[in-house]
């Protein structure tokens, strides 16, 4: 047995453990483990520093789970979008490929908790027809691995997997959505990785919240990632007490990109039963997205989007960067809030749009310092003739 599978079987999973180590009455742990069981691996356990801190949110069953019986348990709809047993197929182009109901770690913000932990809603026996799916379906060029997380599998099982997929010819790409470089990074091994290297193009997508998880164990499995060739993304969900905060999420954002980890999606919350009490307002991950982009390096700026409900897919939100448009200028803002006119490009998309510009009327350009005093300044525009 290797360590990381010996780290699963030593995790606080049931009811006693949930007395005995968070001091939850025992009626409480009952329900909490009948709703959504618990599994907190020795190593994450590890990280939490104090009662109700940004970990311990994460992982540990709280009461306010119960009060909330009102939401979707399947928010996104993935079951009506699922033609045949673990595929759901929302895009054209892609799809996800559900080949294990288990995780090295029960999210208690998990919008897939309806199946994450029972092996009758994600079965392996059910493998089949999705192959048979993706065969069948050309227009599928990409190919995301999920759950559960994929790399609870063994290495063998999970390159039984990956190579049927690289014998279905249109299928060219191959990602692994896997939480394990943070939340039980000893699951990453050379092996691991000298396994996944032999069909590329794989990805990795994996999943840090805040800058408490980037500890020097993750930091080592995500450069074996890198160093095998695997390019890793990171996708972070925006939760209440956890990340709710510009300067945590810069730390985490500059923190993932110095340890080759691409900022990919900041999620707003899912509507997912059980969960409510993580959500922001959209306002917060706005303000948050106005502080990251322009004050860190592009490369760390992640994509803040909601997973619309009832399936409509990721939407993309940004803050309000253009003030004004017409049919002559748009009036935008940058970074510092200051204010630039540009002029917009008229008549056939044809015409000499460089002779266009620059014979343009004066641009204007209108500086606002942080008090909203405006101060014009006249720039000349080039003569051309």
């Amino acid at each position: 047995m290797e360590l990381w599978q010996e780290m699963i079987r030593n995790s606080v999973s049931s009811v006693d453990h949930l007395v005995e180590k968070f001091s939850i009455e025992r009626e409480t742990a009952e329900k909490l483990d009948e709703f959504f069981q618990a599994r907190i691996n020795p190593y994450y356990l590890s990280l939490i520093r104090y009662p109700g801190d940004p970990i311990w949110l994460q992982c540990v069953p709280d009461i306010a789970e119960l009060e909330d019986i009102d939401s979707q348990e399947d928010p996104l709809n993935e079951d009506d979008m699922s033609p045949v047993p673990n595929i759901t197929h929302r895009y054209p182009d892609r799809a996800l490929f559900l080949v294990t109901s288990q995780c090295g770690l029960y999210c208690r913000f998990c919008t897939r908790k309806r199946k994450v932990g029972d092996q009758s809603k994600i079965s392996m026996r059910t493998l089949e027809s999705a192959f048979q799916y993706l065969e069948s379906h050309p227009e599928i060029n990409d190919v995301i691995l999920s759950g559960g997380d994929p790399l609870m599998l063994t290495d063998n099982m999970l390159e039984k997997i990956i190579f049927r997929l690289r014998q279905i010819k249109h299928i060219q790409i191959i990602r692994l959505g896997t939480k394990m470089p943070c939340v039980l990074p000893h699951r990453i091994t050379p092996q691991l990785c000298e396994m996944l290297r032999k069909y590329h193009p794989i990805y990795v997508n994996t999943h840090f919240n805040h800058p408490w998880e980037l500890t020097d164990e993750s930091k080592r499995a995500c450069a074996m990632l890198a160093d095998a060739g695997i390019p890793v993304g990171n996708q972070c969900v925006l939760m209440k007490g956890v990340n709710d905060n510009a300067d945590v999420m810069k730390d985490l954002m500059k923190g993932l990109l110095a340890m080759r980890v691409r900022p990919y999606y900041i999620y707003q919350a899912d509507l997912t039963k059980g969960a409510n009490h993580f959500r922001t307002p959209l306002k917060v991950g706005l303000e948050i997205m106005d502080k990251l982009r322009g004050h860190i390096s592009g490369l760390a700026v992640p994509h803040f989007v909601v997973d619309a409900p009832g399936g409509g897919g990721k939407i993309p939100l940004l803050p309000d960067y253009v003030i004004s448009r017409d049919d002559e200028k748009i009036v935008l803002r940058n970074f510092k809030y200051n204010i630039y006119e540009y002029p917009e490009i008229n008549g056939d998309s044809n015409s000499n749009n460089a002779d266009l510009f620059m014979r343009r009327k004066k641009i204007r350009r209108r500086t606002v310092n942080k008090k909203d005093k405006i101060r014009k300044i006249n720039i000349p525009v080039l003569n051309n003739s």
